[in-house]
């Protein structure tokens, strides 16, 4: 294989690779995002405190049954919770 053929191909694959990063990184914010601003509407426009970013990215994470655990024990009623830690990991 000729070295400007090969050269092209691995920018190529590195483009696509940092492309392809860089739709995914900003989805995840976004998904702790939504779960910590379910939580701050109930708490009628504070801010949410650490341990509720804890519990949202727990949740993103996938274990939903920590997420509500650490909500709830932070004050949030559990169904707010549970809404807030289902739509983590989306």
């Amino acid at each position: 294989m000729r070295t400007s053929i090969r050269i092209a191909s691995v920018l190529t694959g590195l483009t696509l690779a940092l492309g392809g990063a860089s739709f995914i990184a900003p989805a995840a914010h976004a998904d702790v995002t939504a779960c910590i601003n379910q939580v701050e509407r109930e708490l009628h426009g504070g801010e949410a405190p650490d341990s509720v970013r804890m519990a949202c990215y727990v949740g993103l994470t996938g274990d939903h049954a920590q997420c509500v655990s650490g909500l709830t024990a932070g004050g949030v009623t559990n169904g707010t919770a549970a809404s807030a830690c289902k739509v983590a990991p989306e």
